[in-house]
């Protein structure tokens, strides 16, 4: 998975800090684990050694991904075919989940309007986001030989805005690469020659972590800010309970198999992860009186940190209402749980994410200046916090052909919040 290199990727995020169009993340290859057993124990039980998994994982993420050349002679058109409809036509399923998913939308506006403009000024930055985004070779508009971009001979721009599509994870050389069966077994059921393209190959690495990887953690030596990877949640899962108890990243994000990839943009998936807890001192109070209230979210079912990445804003909030449901002024207060930076990722301001199992706690007092007031509590999810500045402070400086793109990203990002939790207390 190293084929982008670490000065790559340093320089691409290194071109966000110069006020460029570059990308907030571009994914690395992490080191490889120790000698530790993936058990598959779904009806016939078979342990298969780590190293098994990195030799396949690095093979099958080489960077960047070789083109998949002609394919079989005797490959129908829809065999042949990369495009996410094909596989729709025997794995529907798989293909309605994926349309939902952010997989799907990880060459979108957002990104693409910052590609126009680096594709021409930066190429090989430019694909190096796309080894994540976008990362088939027939996905690339440009070949890049080591010194100098040319036009893609195989480029196909209707795969392209597809994002990580279905052939990105599972086809390689036109050849189909998957999970065991569920009883664990990796044998094909007839020769292979008689099945739709040739079978697949069976292999345990699609049910681990570190498949995942290549694209959610930086390497050791990659882009750092306040001397942390920018990326770092494969060895947050790594460090936690969840690591040493088996549970791998698509037991949560995937589970039973569905190609869904729920996560901070979701509120039932980040609900599953967290235990929201509120309380209140006094059932009655008279004007006057001090209102106290506790808010408290434990990280309980999430295997890294919470939230990873630096794009998300999680508040805890509490705040007095009049009987209009009016927030009264000056009763505002908040917890905020985050990492945040300025927009050139030169500075980290405060870092107060959660580890798996940590809590953050917010302590509300306030004086009930009149009757029928109310308290509301609430934890309120702001996925696109770091981007709605980001895009918001590339457009003024002139994000020129990509504009339109990255005005339509800006406004996605505005519709994102949502509350996860609200609770209102009478209190006179």
């Amino acid at each position: 998975m190293g084929a982008t290199t670490c000065r790559e990727r340093r320089d691409h995020a290194a071109t966000l800090t110069r006020g460029g169009t570059g990308l907030l993340s571009c994914g690395a290859m992490s080191r490889p684990i120790g000698a530790v057993l993936l058990v598959l124990a779904l009806g016939g039980a078979r342990a298969v050694g780590a190293d098994a998994i990195d030799d396949f994982v690095a093979r099958h993420w080489k960077r960047p991904l070789d083109a998949q050349g002609p394919p079989p002679v005797r490959a129908t058109p829809l065999e042949a075919s990369l495009h996410p409809e094909a596989c729709a036509s025997c794995h529907p399923q798989q293909y309605a989940d994926w349309r939902t998913s952010t997989h799907a939308a990880s060459m979108g506006p957002g990104v693409a309007g910052q590609l126009v403009e680096l594709l021409a000024s930066d190429p090989e930055s430019a694909l190096g986001c796309q080894n994540c985004h976008a990362p088939l070779a027939e996905q690339r508009p440009l070949d890049w030989d080591g010194t100098r971009a040319g036009a893609s001979a195989i480029y196909d721009p209707r795969l392209r805005h597809r994002g990580l599509v279905c052939a990105g994870c599972h086809v390689r050389g036109h050849e189909r690469f998957g999970p065991p069966r569920r009883d664990g077994s990796l044998e094909s059921v007839a020769p292979r020659d008689t099945l739709p393209h040739n079978g697949v190959t069976r292999s345990p690495a699609f049910l681990g972590s570190k498949f995942c990887a290549g694209c959610h953690q930086f390497e050791p030596d990659g882009f750092r800010v306040n001397g942390k990877l920018l990326e770092d949640t494969y060895e947050e899962w790594r460090a936690s309970r969840f690591a040493r108890e088996g549970v791998q990243c698509q037991d949560c994000h995937m589970p039973d198999r569905r190609h869904l990839w729920r996560g901070i943009h979701d509120p039932e998936m980040v609900r599953s992860g967290l235990t929201i807890e509120a309380s209140t001192a006094a059932a009655r109070l008279a004007p006057g009186d001090t209102v106290t209230a506790m808010l408290r979210v434990t990280s309980t079912r999430v295997g890294h940190a919470f939230p990873t990445y630096i794009p998300p804003r999680v508040v805890l909030r509490g705040e007095l209402l009049d009987p209009d449901g009016r927030p009264l002024p000056g009763s505002r207060q908040e917890r905020v749980i985050a990492r945040d930076a300025e927009l050139d990722l030169a500075t980290e301001n405060f870092d107060t994410r959660l580890q798996p199992g940590e809590s953050a706690v917010l302590e509300y007092r306030s004086v009930v200046a009149a009757p029928g007031v109310r308290l509301r509590l609430s934890v309120v999810v702001y996925p696109d916090w770091f981007y709605t500045r980001f895009f918001q402070a590339l457009l003024l400086q002139g994000a020129g052909r990509g504009a339109e793109p990255v005005r339509e990203a800006l406004e996605a990002t505005r519709r994102s919040s949502y509350v996860l939790f609200e609770r209102d207390v009478p209190l006179t």
